[in-house]
């Protein structure tokens, strides 16, 4: 039978700080959520490996070096209300419950949200709810939010979802830049090569800082004709 904490700390240890993952609020969370209930069971045994897997057609659980890079440039407080696009099976959410006050999850599959809110309620993760919608519409109803993290490649962050983002607030994504043919990034489920970016919200303007380099699979609803950047 797998031991499945030790995993955890061998995630953390050999993943997540050499990726210059310090911040131990992070790590923490990270080390507290059982990656293994997220996914489906045939792969509990590589609930932990380097690499995105496979939780549904076309969707992904976010490999933990990219997520746990973007969780700490998004910088969530514990006062934080923090929206989360494209939660899949809820593992982000779980994550960011640990580090928010309130976390809004969108999720576009109906079966994804019953798998999410199952597995947060299991986790005690009260101050957490799974939302069905759109995810490139985000959730104009709780706006605005101090947090947004995006829980897979995008060709660019529509303007619907940046505008959901309070002044002071972290949006954190992966961005191909396939609308300005900036990347080669595909749109068939597979790895999508991109920038890791930090968008901030100051004086109403919002600014945006390229962080890493990064592939994760796409989110879907995200694709946009050439010519459309943020």
């Amino acid at each position: 039978m797998a031991d499945y904490a030790v995993a955890r700390r061998n995630m953390i240890e050999g993943q997540i700080r050499p990726n210059k993952v310090t911040d131990g609020r992070v790590l923490a969370a990270m080390a507290d959520v059982p990656r293994e209930l997220f996914v489906p069971k045939k792969l509990q045994g590589a609930a932990y490996v380097d690499e995105d897997l496979a939780v549904a057609p076309g969707r992904y659980l976010m490999e933990p070096a990219v997520f746990a890079r973007l969780l700490q440039a998004a910088a969530v407080t514990p006062n934080d209300v923090v929206l989360d696009i494209g939660c899949a099976t809820g593992y982000s959410t779980a994550v960011l419950a640990r580090l928010a006050a309130t976390v809004v999850a969108v999720e576009s599959d109906p079966g994804l949200v019953k798998t999410a809110s199952a597995l947060l309620a299991e986790l005690a993760a009260d101050n957490a709810v799974v939302i069905k919608g759109a995810l490139a519409a985000g959730y104009a109803k709780q706006a605005p939010y101090d947090a947004i993290l995006l829980g897979g490649a995008v060709d660019e962050v529509p303007p619907a979802i940046a505008d959901q983002l309070a002044e002071g607030g972290r949006l954190v994504a992966v961005v191909t830049g396939r609308a300005s043919g900036l990347s080669s990034g595909r749109s068939s489920g597979r790895a999508s090569v991109g920038e890791g970016v930090l968008m901030l919200r100051v004086r109403g303007v919002l600014s945006r800082r390229v962080l890493f380099d990064a592939a994760l699979p796409p989110l879907p609803g995200f694709e946009v004709e050439r010519g459309f950047v943020l």
